[in-house]
Order: C-alpha cells, then structure tokens, then sequence
C-alpha cells in the first residue's frame, strides 16, 4: 500500500528547509535583541481553553478545531494558535512575578481544518510574539517595530503596515448595538455565516471575506470613530509612537481580526506584492484574555506571522535565502583506507567542519564525481602513500589548484582557508 501526506500537510525537503532554519533564525535574533525570550508549548490543550481564550463565536472554534477524547474522557484540542496556550503558561507558571513586562516568542506548528488554498494548510507554522504587563502604547508601537525590522532583515520589501483600534468592552457594548441597528435592513443580504454573527457577534461580519457582506458593510459605521476616551488616546498614542519610530501605517477601519479575545489595537501586516496578495501577519491587544483564563486583570500584545505566507512572498519578491552550507571538504577513499578515512573525517568533524567521506563502496572516479555534486569546497584523497607518508594533497574543486598539507594538521589548513 502507498501513503501519502494526509490533505491539507506536506513534507518540508532539502533545500526548502534551508529556508526555513534562515527564517528561524533571523527571527530568534530579532527577538533577542527586543529581549524576548522562547516559549515552547505543548501541542494540544484542553478544549476549554480555547472556546474561553479563542472565543466560541469564531470560525476557529466553530469549524476549525482537531478536537477528540482522550482516553480519559477528557476533550482536548491540537493548538490553532499560539496565544491562548502562552497566556495559559503565564498564569499556571506564576509568570506576574516575573519581570514586567514578560516578552516571550515562539516558533509552532498549528492546527485548523479549513480549505486548503495556496499558502494555507491544515497543519501550518507561525512564529509569534507576546508581550505582558504593560498596558500603554510603547508596547505596541516596539512590538510592531520587531517585525519591521524581521522583515528589514529578511529583505522584505512592499509590505504595508494597516492599525486599527477596536475598543475596549465599555465603548464596544454600544458599538455593536449600533453596528446591529444599522445592519437589521441589510440582513438578507448577507451570508448565512453573518446573519448568525449578527446575533452573536456583529463585530465579526466587518471581518467577512465574501464580496457581498463586504458590499454591505462598507458604508457602515466604524468602531474606531466610537471609541471611548480612554481608547481613543490610546490609538492616538500608538500613532504618536509610530511616528517618533517613522514607521508608515495606514488606518484600516475594517480591520477587527478573527479572534475574540482582542482589544483597542489591532494591526496587519498586509502584502502587495501580485504574487501573494493578502495578510502575511496580524496581531493586537488583549487586555482581557489573561483574566479570562483564571488570572488576575493584566494587559497584553501579541502577534502571529504564517511561516509559509512569509517564505510565498520572500519567493514572489525574488529574495534569495542562503543556501544550506555545503561540506568543506570530501575524504575520497583509494584502496584499503576506509577506517583511516573515517577516523579523520570524526576529527575533523570534532573540529567543528562539516566533513563527507564515501559510505557506498564506489569507485575513486565515481568518489570524485561525487565531491563534485556535494558543493564540497575541497577533496583530499587517501591512498597508501598518503597513509604511510601522513601527508596528502588537498586540492580546491573551483580553481583546481593542490596544497601539500600534513594530515594530523588538516583541521588547522580547514579552518584558515
């Protein structure tokens, strides 16, 4: 029988997943030096976790989530975000005693069964960044600050920066009993997904994606011009601090995210790129979530960046990322010398050099042709002069030049050339 990835996966191969370890990494460097530390989470959670943190009027919670038994009966559900399961963290763990405020980043795999589109799958990856404790808008504009430099630093170009502020509870309540008002005569209008938000959150149909809901709600009245005071000095704050950084935005009153637990600022990183038209990341306030999940009242900012968005638009924009390292030398093999051999190439590799040897019994010619497809910098062969004598030639696969060198000094030549 013949398996293949199960719908909605796939395999990461050689050189993609170079990559993927360069996204990696640019990333944990940026976060370090925002002084963000990493998380690591478990895969799944219990269920209520997330109809509480996620909130069980979204479609995630609705229609999106792995959810089954476990053999205690217990319902628990594969992570499809990463939030929820860091704040769950930072109140089981005790983090309010930590440092204020608490910058954690992580680098997940998550979990949503929806359609299956380009750069979007059922198991997908993302890397995000929470911020707890401190309640102003510096936060907001530093943490947005990170990810304009992730991208400077990944050579991004053609992204555009979209803000919005979708209040808190007090200015919300009155905002969706307008927003309710104003869309009762449009409702036949709408899709059936919007006609059932309409009763449990009208907040969500400004966030539809189907061209008649957005017919509709384009002229409606926005959260961001009903904001209460306390809101709307936060937003004016966030833009303040935007500015003194001189990062660009542009103010999208439809911005309102998909997840419940959001509050006052909301943001998007959005590409307009032909290639890769849409959100590569988005994030916002939650100043609700982590009382929500049994802590005490404190404020908090994250975001979530999908790792195959981002690596579509490196590719859509023509951004090259470096290669997987290539060995700097291969040991080919002439005679008898396959324990010589593979002794130098474990040295050599204790020297910190990345070191090939043949392992498949093939000829000297054939050896050579492989060092040659292997990128190797440089081959060395081994044969019985150069076991009697200690010394052999290495020679540079560009230029086709040779060095006499000492083999119990070859680590040395390596790592000078």
């Amino acid at each position: 029988m013949k398996f293949s990835a199960p719908k909605g996966t796939r395999d990461l191969l050689p050189p993609e997943t170079a990559a993927w370890q360069h996204a990696e990494q640019v990333f944990s460097d940026v976060c370090r030096r925002y002084g963000y530390a990493e998380i690591r989470l478990p895969t799944f959670e219990q269920t209520e976790l997330f109809q509480r943190g996620v909130g069980d009027t979204t479609d995630i919670v609705q229609k999106e989530m792995y959810t089954f038994p476990d053999k205690g009966g217990r319902s628990m559900t594969l992570r499809p975000e990463g939030t929820a399961g860091v704040v769950r963290s930072y109140v089981e763990n005790g983090m309010a005693s930590w440092l204020s405020p608490v910058r954690l980043y992580y680098a997940i795999t998550a979990f949503r069964y929806e359609n299956v589109q380009k750069g979007r799958y059922r198991e997908f990856h993302q890397f995000g960044c929470e911020a707890i404790g401190a309640a102003g808008p510096a936060i907001d504009a530093e943490l947005i600050s990170l990810l304009q430099l992730f991208f400077a630093q990944m050579g991004l170009a053609e992204t555009k920066l979209r803000i919005n502020s979708i209040g808190c509870p007090v200015c919300r309540e009155a905002y969706q009993t307008l927003l309710r008002d104003w869309l009762k005569p449009h409702l036949p209008q709408l899709c059936g997904n919007c006609q059932d938000r309409f009763v449990r959150n009208p907040l969500r149909i400004i966030d539809c994606k189907e061209a008649r809901c957005q017919a509709v709600t384009a002229q409606a009245p926005a959260q961001a011009d009903h904001l209460c005071p306390d809101c709307q000095a936060h937003f004016d704050g966030l833009r303040h601090q935007l500015d003194v950084l001189g990062l660009p935005y542009v103010i999208d009153r439809r911005i309102v995210r998909g997840l419940d637990y959001y509050t006052r600022t909301v943001f998007e990183f959005v590409s307009e790129h032909v290639g890769t038209q849409g959100t590569i990341c988005g994030g916002g306030r939650y100043d609700g979530l982590i009382e929500t999940v049994g802590g005490a009242p404190t404020p908090g900012i994250g975001f979530a960046l999908g790792v195959e968005r981002l690596l579509m638009e490196l590719d859509a924009q023509g951004i090259q990322t470096p290669p997987a390292p290539s060995p700097v030398l291969f040991v080919a093999i002439a005679g008898d010398h396959e324990d010589e051999a593979r002794r130098l190439c474990f040295r050599l590799r204790q020297a910190g050099l990345a070191v090939e040897t043949d392992l498949m019994g093939r000829s000297l010619k054939a050896q050579m042709k492989y060092a040659g497809k292997s990128g190797a910098r440089f081959v060395l062969v081994l044969g019985d002069d150069e076991a009697d004598s200690g010394i052999g030639r290495l020679r540079n696969l560009e230029t086709r030049a040779e060095t006499e060198v000492r083999l119990d000094q070859l680590e040395h030549h390596l790592l000078e050339a």
